[in-house]
């Protein structure tokens, strides 16, 4: 690759081992039927797999080809939302439930790595949290929490092994972990079809309903049937209102910039700031020794999807802070955003879709930890399918109603309801000449809202700024060039074609 030109997509995509499956044929009838082929719904359908059930998964686009192609892939027991607020939340308790659940994640994944003989560049390392300037005092609660939360081995440091962090309180996570995440879905995909179980890409689930038989149907034409049915799409694609009043789209933001090999130790970081930063290190794809192997991966700034109109402004204070507290940086190789599901109070929602029927299951609500708490699903929806005692299933049941969040609860449906006030506005542009080569922007025509790209060889393109899940008006992301819903985290690609739910169609085409 050419250092000097910034890639606008993850670094994981320059060494994608997946290869695309052909789609769904014919009807079929099977034990499980997974739909979205990201971490979660592969851990599902492997682990059902290895207990002999028979399952398909679906997806529309490739193994990975989501949130979990976007992930920066940190494998952490040390909670995003921290331990403080889990156990005010779900009680200490809880919050041990929690540690436990996601240090068996990591323990799960080693397994599965080497049990399939994964190279995806799996390695345990330590986790720092480090206190920004003034949270001291947070960095001594939490210390506590975590205690209490009975984690192993975390210790209180009186400073970070970055020299450029300061004298600043931190906690050492031991035995935290990374890896190559579309490396571990394509190991993962293939063990999964030497158990037998069938993988159908470019096949899009239409409707899903549960009962006495659960029935998929798809927008190719064939129909799946199963005893049980899991939506692991990252915000699920058959509810339309019950969970997305419990959970916020947040769009978080990702650079990998070439550091000096050795030049920072090998550790997850994790600052306090708020929004807050993360960082891990990576190999450069296809580097071999060319003495430019090493990336540093910087993430953070997040913000409400679609409620930030200058996207590109928040990599560049990401890549300030980046070089504030690593000198070593050299050169930006890597630009990438994705978006994170931030439930009301911290923990996924995984288990049976409320008011739905019995049979239908749903993972969603990252909270920043997907690649754990994708794997928790895993295992906790096998159990839950095969009829067998989880003792996470309480913590994660998606009927829950944490009381103590209503503040938060309320704060976002607030947010979202204010979103539908941009059907007063003018738009982000008063006429279409306004719009520059390859960018977009919504504009007022009559009585509604639609959305305009014009393309790099000046062709203009509309659809409906409509989002057709609870009628939102998407913004432009001039970053990733997509609509995104400010509502409820649906996303579209330039052209008006979905690519993250709840919405589960295509904005509506133009009128000529």
């Amino acid at each position: 690759m050419t250092l000097t030109t910034i890639k606008s997509e993850p670094v994981w995509r320059h060494e994608d081992p997946n290869e695309l499956q052909p789609p769904l044929q014919t009807d079929v009838s099977v034990d499980v039927c997974v739909v979205g082929a990201g971490i979660a719904g592969m851990t599902t359908a492997y682990l059902l797999a290895k207990q002999g059930q028979s399952v398909v998964v679906l997806d529309d686009g490739r193994v990975g080809g989501g949130q979990t192609g976007h992930t920066t892939a940190h494998l952490a027991s040390a909670i995003d939302d921290r331990f403080v607020r889990i156990a005010q939340l779900h009680g200490e308790e809880g919050a041990a439930l929690a540690a436990d659940s996601h240090a068996s994640a990591i323990d799960r994944i080693e397994s599965i790595v080497r049990q399939e003989k994964i190279d995806c560049h799996f390695e345990r390392l330590d986790g720092y949290l480090i206190a920004a300037p003034g949270d001291e005092s947070m960095i001594d609660r939490e210390f506590e929490a975590a205690h209490r939360a009975r984690v192993q081995g975390v210790e209180r440091l009186a400073a970070p092994p970055l020299q450029s962090f300061g004298m600043t309180g931190c906690l050492r996570f031991p035995r935290q972990g990374q890896f190559h995440p579309l490396k571990y879905l394509a190991g993962l995909s293939q063990a999964f079809r030497r158990l037998g179980g069938k993988l159908y890409n470019g096949t899009h689930a239409t409707k899903i309903e549960g009962g006495k038989q659960a029935t998929i149907g798809t927008r190719e034409g064939p129909t799946v049937t199963a005893r049980a049915v899991v939506v692991a799409t990252n915000v699920p694609v058959n509810d339309r209102l019950a969970i997305h009043t419990k959970q916020a789209p947040y769009t978080t933001y990702v650079i990998g910039a070439l550091v000096p090999p050795g030049s920072v130790p090998k550790a997850l970081y994790w600052d306090t700031l708020d929004p807050y930063h993360y960082v891990r290190l990576t190999q450069l794809p296809g580097a071999g020794g060319n003495g430019h192997g090493s990336v540093l991966i910087a993430g953070g700034e997040d913000h409400k999807s679609g409620q930030v109109h200058d996207t590109d402004a928040c990599h560049v204070h990401l890549e300030e802070w980046a070089r504030n507290h690593f000198p070593m940086m050299g050169e930006v190789v890597f630009r990438w955003s994705g978006q994170v599901m931030e439930t009301i109070d911290g923990l996924a929602f995984i288990g049976r879709n409320p008011g739905d029927k019995d049979n239908v299951f749903i993972a969603t609500g990252d909270s920043g930890m997907g690649m754990t708490h994708g794997t928790i699903a895993g295992m906790l929806l096998t159990d839950l399918i095969l009829g067998r005692q989880n003792i996470w299933a309480p913590l994660y049941d998606p009927a829950r109603k944490p009381l103590g969040a209503l503040k938060d609860f309320l704060a976002e449906n607030l947010n979202v309801a204010g979103q539908y006030f941009e059907w007063l506005t003018d738009g982000e542009g008063r006429s279409v000449n306004e719009i520059l080569p390859n960018s977009g922007a919504v504009l007022r025509k009559g009585m509604t809202k639609v959305a305009v790209f014009r393309d790099e060889n000046d062709q203009i393109h509309e659809c409906s700024a409509v989002c057709p899940h609870l009628g939102c008006v998407v913004s432009w992301n001039m970053t990733a060039k997509t609509w995104d819903c400010p509502c409820h985290g649906s996303r579209f690609d330039r052209l008006g074609q979905v690519i993250n739910g709840p919405a589960n169609k295509n904005l509506e085409p133009g009128k000529k």
